[in-house]
């Protein structure tokens, strides 16, 4: 049997997580000077090269990782376990295989993440301190265009780490674990989703498409809708331009920034429908409801939101 040499100079290990979701038959064939990913060429909101018409082999694509885990070798996995131990992705320590999340997320930092519990604000869906209305006090001083919010996370700790960490650092493969999060509050709490038509996902610019190489909010609604049975409407909703990051701005900046940013490109295929947009954190609100606007008055009949955190 030939030994593998991990000192070869085409050997990258910046990577090491693509290498787990090869088999060896397969291993000898790659080359890893370069990153394993199709560079802003001909990409839409899918992460889906026009041009190929072939999705990201990437770490977010769940077919091909379930089927590449079954044929990998167990010997092989535990030798790639034991040159690069498996670290959680938000502590750094090592994994062990009790009770991890997708051999990502350690079970300790997993139970860490906040939890969105009732009773929520009937608008932007943030938990209410004071139930005795069932309106937060921001959305009273507020006109939000959407129907109303859903969120199974509050924006702090371990999932404002994971959410960077999906969006910034290019761990599209995140998609998966963190939709699980939306899935089971949607399941929890009888979020209607059967009653809905179409899911929309907030969609990127074109540039900021090309520069992150994949849209999260994409990727998310991918996977509830394969888990309920849904058909995602890539496409429908446009950005006009490529506004300052939100993150950055005081609330009257960001409903300024976002202004008459969306646009609708088929309106015929929403008129009457009932929406769930999609995205990865509300706080303001100020997107989603730009988002809603372009969209109800495009003639839709509902929507409602729902993100990862708020």
């Amino acid at each position: 049997m030939r030994l593998i040499n991990f000192d070869k100079p085409e050997f990258n290990c910046y990577d090491i997580d693509m290498l787990r979701k090869f088999s060896y038959r397969n291993f000898n064939k790659l080359k890893f000077r370069q990153p394993f990913t199709l560079r802003a060429k001909g990409l839409d909101q899918r992460g889906i090269n026009s041009e190929t018409t072939q999705p990201f082999l990437r770490k977010g694509c769940p077919k091909e990782d379930s089927a590449r885990a079954k044929r990998m070798p167990i010997w092989f996995q535990a030798l790639v376990d034991i040159v690069y131990p498996r670290t959680c992705l938000v502590c750094k320590k090592q994994l062990k295989a009790v009770g991890d999340i997708n051999n990502l997320v350690c079970a300790e930092c997993w139970g860490k993440i906040k939890r969105n519990t009732p009773p929520f604000c009937y608008r932007c869906g943030r938990h209410l301190e004071k139930p005795a209305r069932n309106i937060c006090p921001d959305c009273v001083r507020k006109q939000l265009h959407f129907d109303r919010a859903f969120s199974p996370c509050v924006y702090e700790g371990v999932i404002k780490e994971l959410i960077h960490a999906f969006k910034y650092q290019g761990k599209d493969y995140l998609g998966a674990v963190l939709s699980r999060l939306m899935v089971e509050f949607i399941e929890d709490y009888n979020v209607p989703v059967d009653l809905l038509d179409l899911i929309i996902p907030i969609p990127l610019h074109k540039t900021r498409l090309r520069e992150r190489e994949f849209n999260q909010a994409g990727i998310l609604s991918n996977h509830i809708a394969h888990q309920f049975n849904k058909k995602v409407a890539h496409g429908i909703l446009r950005r006009l331009r490529n506004t300052q990051t939100q993150t950055e701005l005081e609330t009257e900046q960001r409903l300024l920034n976002v202004k008459d940013s969306f646009a609708v490109t088929k309106s015929q295929d929403i008129k009457g429908k009932k929406i769930l947009l999609i995205d990865d954190v509300l706080t303001t609100g100020a997107t989603s409801s730009e988002a809603a606007y372009a969209l109800k008055n495009a003639g839709a009949n509902i929507v409602f939101v729902l993100t990862l955190a708020n």
